[in-house]
């Protein structure tokens, strides 16, 4: 709203594509991202998008850069944990902690909050605290037997840890949990299951190619030999006929 009208025209539509593209070709989105910035740097939706765009592509000094500056602009405290993550990108798992001390947290909605727990877990796996990390993870939201946006991710998350820690039977238990929680397939759980139960998926396309493959060999060695035969037998027959 605060740019004029053909210019926010241009603007919204290189944030359309930043949405459109940041899961699918983050290196794209990245690109328009960068367009939006150019054309209004001033205006804090864009800033958080290029911070998105910057961390699907891994450019974490970047992305936390954009995230400060739309946090300062809107006066927000949404990018908390996504920031705290970017200190760990950064190789700074101590910031991240600390950032999960801080007031701000407490500002934060049960989404965000769940979110920030994740990071500051993620930031105790970083630093080989892996019986701190499970702890972290440990909360009413993980307890709990309902099944909110950012429960499957939360239990996959605990279930990571414990297997990390070599609590086998404990993480199974929470893959599945996390498995049943996932409606959307946001994460890896049935696969993680199969691997924890030594199952191997089997690619049935790929075996009956490889079988036809083998068919026709045989076939044209069968053909092949038929051939070099009657060959042979023509070349017995001249020299029988030329001893005549």
């Amino acid at each position: 709203m605060s740019l004029p009208k053909g210019l926010a025209d241009d603007v919204a539509r290189n944030l359309v594509m930043v949405a459109q593209l940041i899961d699918e070709d983050p290196e794209k989105a990245y690109g328009y991202s960068r367009v939006a910035l150019r054309l209004a740097s001033r205006v804090a939706a864009v800033r958080e998008a290029a911070g998105f765009a910057a961390y699907a592509n891994q450019k974490y000094s970047e992305a936390l850069a954009e995230f400060r500056a739309a946090r300062r602009m809107s006066g927000g405290v949404d990018l908390w944990p996504v920031m705290a993550d970017c200190e760990r990108g950064l190789g700074r798992p101590e910031r991240a902690l600390a950032m999960a001390g801080e007031p701000e947290v407490q500002k934060l909605d049960k989404a965000g909050q769940v979110e920030m727990r994740l990071v500051a877990a993620g930031a105790r796996r970083d630093m080989g605290q892996l019986e701190a990390a499970i702890v972290t993870l440990q909360s009413p939201e993980l307890a709990s037997n309902a099944n909110h946006p950012w429960t499957a991710r939360l239990r996959y998350a605990y279930a990571d840890a414990l297997l990390a820690a070599g609590r086998e039977q404990e993480a199974r238990e929470w893959f599945a949990k996390a498995l049943e929680a996932d409606k959307d397939g946001a994460t890896d759980a049935s696969d993680r299951l199969a691997e924890l139960d030594g199952v191997e998926f089997v690619d049935a396309f790929e075996d009956d190619d490889e079988d036809e493959n083998g068919n026709a060999s045989e076939v044209d060695a069968d053909a092949d030999g038929s051939d070099a035969g009657s060959d042979d037998e023509r070349e017995d027959d001249e020299r029988q006929g030329d001893a005549g």
